[in-house]
């Protein structure tokens, strides 16, 4: 686990006290175990945590209390390491650092910069993150837009931690859906053309349908009144299709999301390609013929029944096509796959898996996110949304209303298995309630009280340049333990793909800024009346700054501490593809 310098050498200390203990006999180790460290459940307990003496317990047969204490004797600089060591029952190893060892941190911070929190855990293993997916029959809606902000934050997560990471749209441009939406447009062209039709019963009724099919007549008049049905839907079921896939790419866009690959259900089946599978997946007895139909032998690798690739009528089903675009997607040599499914999906997940494993890969190559439904909120009453009906709230609304950067945070902020209220009215306040806003604001915050002190003509020094020393107040150090951890939260958001891990941090962090700037000062006092009012929002004083005395140094380290939350809050809202704004 990817650890802060402080942890490190804590845990390079432990690691030697256990070598040290063994060379003398005192401890057997027939193995050496992993040293983890761990927050204690309360501060007074100290900063770090670590079992190592339990679970060494049973094969060195000793009490896990006696082995701590050996550990403890054998540190060697413990006094230089830490200010307090204690053990508590039944084994406990619980450990104050010193707090000079602290200020390490914000050096670190500022030597690696935007990578810092970064790591190689990945060492390079090729990822697939497929998202979005949307079938290109509407806009995206606001589902979608959960999906699309927890793939990026996956990619990103992913890329941040060491991994060769490829996103990717799969486009289902094949099946029922699309000759519905043909129909529809149809349907709906030959209406704008004077003519009453019967619209198609489980077609597509949505405004843009409409939209759609005006396109069509401005596009080729009444040319299509003329054609054989078949060919008249073939050729609306096209237009349809790339404008509203047009419309997607700038939707996603707008979002600030970029795919490097697409690829199309539509050229799996001209290719051969599902076919093929199926043929390999026959020449392997994992395909069978029963009722007039052709089954994939899922039940073989766990799935709870065998399912259907190809209907007695001749179709493929939707899984013949995943089947030969997950045998694809190994092909390419990826060495995970993840893939962010709607969680209507779930029961997907163990016929996919079969796929993986009927072609000689363990199960757990591929993994699926599942992104609940979103729920939302205007003015307290619930927007209830169908693509069918066509009364749904599209992702670009939202954009529009609130703005990329608070929709993609409100998608992040809950674990994406669990529905999400998103509400709209929240979403646009510039309040600490609005969870994006409290987090941005940290940024914007500290641009602003960097500006405002090189105005004043006052240096704003990088944490190597300043004397850290002079951080004692228990505040400060607060902080500054919460800027180590982010190492650790990027990394567990990148391995669990839980993304929203890094935005509750970020609102944490944010959560101890805020009350540490109300409380104490930063700048000193505004040298004339005049500056006080200019600067009223930016440290010109309060009362619950009043009885603190600034001097140069302080000054100048707790600007440091700042630029080094700054930075911090930069590269989480970076990993979830959010800005960090330098004005709000």
């Amino acid at each position: 686990m990817t650890q802060s310098v402080v942890q490190d050498k804590v845990s390079q200390a432990l690691v030697g006290a256990l070598r040290s203990a063994q060379q003398r006999g005192v401890l057997k180790l027939e193995q050496m175990p992993m040293v983890n460290l761990e927050a204690p459940k309360r501060p007074e307990w100290g900063d770090v945590s670590c079992t190592v003496a339990m679970s060494l317990s049973a094969s060195e047969r000793r009490p896990p209390f006696e082995i701590a204490q050996i550990i403890i004797d054998h540190i060697e600089q413990r006094d230089a390491l830490f200010s307090r060591a204690e053990i508590a029952r039944p084994g406990f190893l619980n450990l104050t650092v010193k707090r000079e060892l602290w200020m390490d941190v914000l050096r670190e911070i500022e030597a690696q910069g935007e990578r810092y929190g970064h790591s190689q855990v990945g060492q390079g293993r090729r990822v697939l993150v497929e998202y979005v997916s949307a079938n290109p029959t509407g806009p995206l809606h606001v589902g979608h837009g959960r999906g699309a902000a927890v793939g990026q934050a996956l990619v990103r997560l992913l890329c941040a931690t060491g991994h060769d990471v490829v996103s990717e749209y799969y486009i289902n441009d094949a099946g029922r859906q699309m000759k519905l939406l043909g129909l529809s447009v149809l349907a709906r062209y030959r209406e704008a053309c004077g003519q009453t039709v019967s619209f198609p019963e489980d077609g597509y009724h949505g405004g843009y349908i409409r939209t759609v099919a005006e396109h069509v007549k401005a596009e080729q008049g009444a040319a299509l009144l003329s054609l054989p049905a078949a060919d008249a839907e073939q050729r609306s079921r096209e237009f349809a299709y790339r404008e509203l896939l047009a419309l997607i790419r700038q939707d996603l866009e707008m979002f600030g999301i970029a795919f490097e690959s697409w690829l199309s259900e539509a050229s799996l089946l001209s290719s051969g390609a599902v076919e093929q599978v199926l043929s390999e997946l026959r020449a392997r007895d994992l395909l069978f013929d029963q009722e007039g139909a052709q089954w994939f032998r899922s039940s073989a690798f766990g799935d709870e029944k065998d399912r259907v690739v190809r209907k007695q009528e001749g179709d493929y089903t939707y899984l013949a096509s995943d089947i030969a675009y997950h045998r694809d997607k190994l092909r390419r040599g990826f060495d995970l796959l993840v893939d962010v499914w709607g969680a209507d999906h779930h029961g997907y997940i163990p016929r996919m898996q079969a796929v993986v494993q009927a072609y000689g890969h363990p199960k757990e190559r591929l993994r699926v996110v599942l992104v609940q439904m979103v729920n939302l909120l205007r003015g307290g009453q619930k927007v209830e949304m169908s693509k069918r009906s066509g009364e749904f709230i599209t992702l670009r609304e939202v954009m529009d209303e609130v703005g990329a950067d608070a929709a993609k945070f409100f998608f992040l902020m809950r674990d994406s298995s669990t529905h999400l209220d998103f509400d709209l009215e929240l979403a646009k306040q510039q309040s600490q309630e609005n969870p994006v806003y409290y987090v941005q604001y940290v940024h914007a915050r500290i641009a602003s009280l960097r500006r405002v002190a090189a105005s004043r003509g006052i240096a704003c020094p990088l944490p190597s340049q300043a004397d850290l020393n002079v951080l004692e107040d228990p505040d400060e150090l607060a902080l500054i333990r919460k800027l180590s951890a982010f190492p650790v939260v990027l990394q567990a958001s990148a391995v669990e793909l839980e993304p929203h891990r890094m935005a509750y941090y970020l609102r944490e962090l944010a959560g101890m800024v805020h009350p540490f700037y109300n409380k104490h000062r930063i700048l000193p006092p505004a040298p004339d009346s005049e500056a006080a009012a200019a600067l009223s929002t930016e440290q010109s004083g309060s009362s619950g700054r009043a009885t603190e005395v600034m001097t140069p140094g302080l000054t100048g380290a707790r600007l440091a501490l700042m630029w080094a939350v700054q930075q911090v809050v930069r590269n989480g809202l970076n990993v979830l593809g959010v800005s960090a704004p330098e004005q709000m």
